[in-house]
């Protein structure tokens, strides 16, 4: 199975914005330069990233995007399905019952045996993206590489985060 490219950009998106600091929020232009992406292609993702309740897209000039709920709730299996839809990996058309001679229709009152065991498989690879969250990726911040990703992202941070703007009262 092969997810697309968005997929990974929307992990590590998503992953960075679980690091920043509360009331602050990233352009989508600048978690493009950050991770070397296209913008245009990237703003696909953070959109549909938002519109799965992933993250918030907060709007204006001093606009941008933060997680819309905790690192600790958000899974990578509502990454993939936010990204790549819920449809299955695997599409069964039936094509058992093509071609020439076929069968007659009582043959095929059970589900296809190919179809069974892929939907298996996509169960399972559901249920282990499912069980691991955005908190539970980011490096021990001691280790030296959690270290080096955490001066980068600050560094980052300090330069392009934004202090998003205040919510209207209601």
């Amino acid at each position: 199975m092969k997810l697309g490219d968005g997929v990974e950009q929307a992990l590590h998106c998503v992953l960075m914005l679980s690091g920043l600091p509360a009331g602050q929020v990233l352009a989508a232009p600048a978690l493009a330069e950050f991770h070397g992406v296209s913008p245009s292609y990237l703003l696909k993702h953070l959109q549909a990233l938002s519109n799965a309740g992933i993250l918030q897209s907060v709007p204006g000039p001093r606009g941008g995007y933060r997680l819309a709920r905790p690192a600790g709730r958000i899974t990578l299996l509502d990454v993939v399905l936010a990204v790549e839809g819920p449809e299955p990996a695997f599409r069964c058309a039936e094509i058992r019952q093509n071609g020439p001679s076929p069968l007659a229709p009582r043959f095929f009152k059970k589900p296809c045996a190919i179809n069974a065991a892929m939907l298996r498989a996509e169960r399972a690879y559901r249920e282990e993206l499912r069980k691991v969250t955005l908190d539970m990726l980011a490096s021990p911040p001691d280790s030296e590489l959690g270290a080096a990703i955490s001066a980068r992202a600050c560094g980052f941070f300090a330069q392009r985060a934004r202090n998003a703007p205040p919510s209207p009262s209601h």
